[in-house]
Parts: C-alpha cells; structure tokens; sequence
C-alpha cells in the first residue's frame, strides 16, 4: 500500500529515482513536474473527447509521457540500469510522425497561423500543446547541464506538433471555425 504523505519533502528537498535529495525547483524536477502538468492536460482532452481512437491514442501519449517523466526523474549515471520498457525509444517518436501525417492529411492545407480557440476541447488541446513546449523548454536547458536522452527532447518536440495537428483535427472534426491571424 503506496501511502501519499512521507513527510520528507517538507523542508524544500525531493528525491530523484536512485535516493539522491535535490531542492524541490531543481531544474530535473522543473523538467519532470512539467511533463507531469503536461499529462495532466491530455487527460482533460482524453475526457473531452468522443472519438474512441483519438482516446486510446492520448491514453497511449500519457502512458509514454509516464515513462518519459520517469526519465527526467533520474540522473544519467542510474538510467542506464533501467529496463528498456521504462526509457523513451525512436518507435514511440516514429509512432507520432506516421499519426501526425495521417490527420494532416485529411486537413486543409494551411494558409495563416491560427490562433487557438473556436471549440473548448481544441483550447484544451493548444493548452496541452503550450505546455509541452515548456516540458521541451526545460527539458532542453537540463540537457545543457546534464545528460539527457536524445530521445526525450525528440519525443516532446514531435508531440508539440502532434498536439497543433491533433487541433486542427479536433476543429474539423467538431465543426469548429478555425480561428485565422489575420494581421
């Protein structure tokens, strides 16, 4: 039985996979906390939408972003102890890619950017989109500093375009208008 307090992160430390403490805004946790918020937004979308294959996709997403915050979450010397089933691959981005050209192409080719808007779960999709750029972000500026997967920040940089594509898929599908800048 998981009990949810430990009381050890009282004092403003947490710890990493493999014990070491670190202060809870450590860029690791910064980096691992926002991949969390992330999965927490495809989870709202997931819930917002009817279409089963859209569904068992996100869940899919949020499974990997599972294993992909648990990356973040160790330090480079205990990674490579860990099984293959918890690291992030090159299938999982290919994944993206082949299902990111498939939306793309029964969309309307783009012609202005477009803001996001025009349907709640589309919005709920360019939030979740915002916020894995900032996971990307953060995930980057860990890599100056320490050693992480080549993988990791090619996963989220492909997801960022997957959710903008999932948008798009999202409004057509709802019949939404899709909300042109016009400048």
């Amino acid at each position: 039985n998981m009990k949810i307090y430990t009381k050890t992160g009282d004092k403003g430390t947490t710890s990493l996979f493999g014990g070491k403490r670190v202060s809870k805004y450590h860029i690791r946790v910064d980096a691992y906390g926002t991949v969390d918020e992330l999965n927490s937004y495809l989870g709202l979308l997931r819930d917002s939408i009817n279409d089963t294959v859209v569904r068992e996709r996100l869940l899919r997403i949020q499974k990997e972003l599972f294993v992909l915050g648990g990356v973040l979450a160790t330090p480079p010397k205990k990674e490579s102890k860990k099984k293959e089933s918890l690291l992030v691959n090159l299938k999982m981005i290919k994944l993206l890619e082949e299902e990111i050209d498939e939306m793309d192409e029964l969309l309307p080719k783009m012609t202005h950017f477009i803001l996001p808007g025009g349907h709640t779960t589309v919005s709920y999709c360019h939030i979740a989109r915002n916020v894995c750029r900032r996971a990307e972000r953060i995930s980057v500026q860990l890599a100056e500093k320490s050693e992480v997967s080549e993988f990791v920040l090619g996963y989220l940089n492909r997801l960022s375009d997957y959710l903008f594509v999932l948008a798009r898929k999202l409004s057509k599908d709802l019949q939404a208008k899709e909300v042109l800048w016009l400048p």
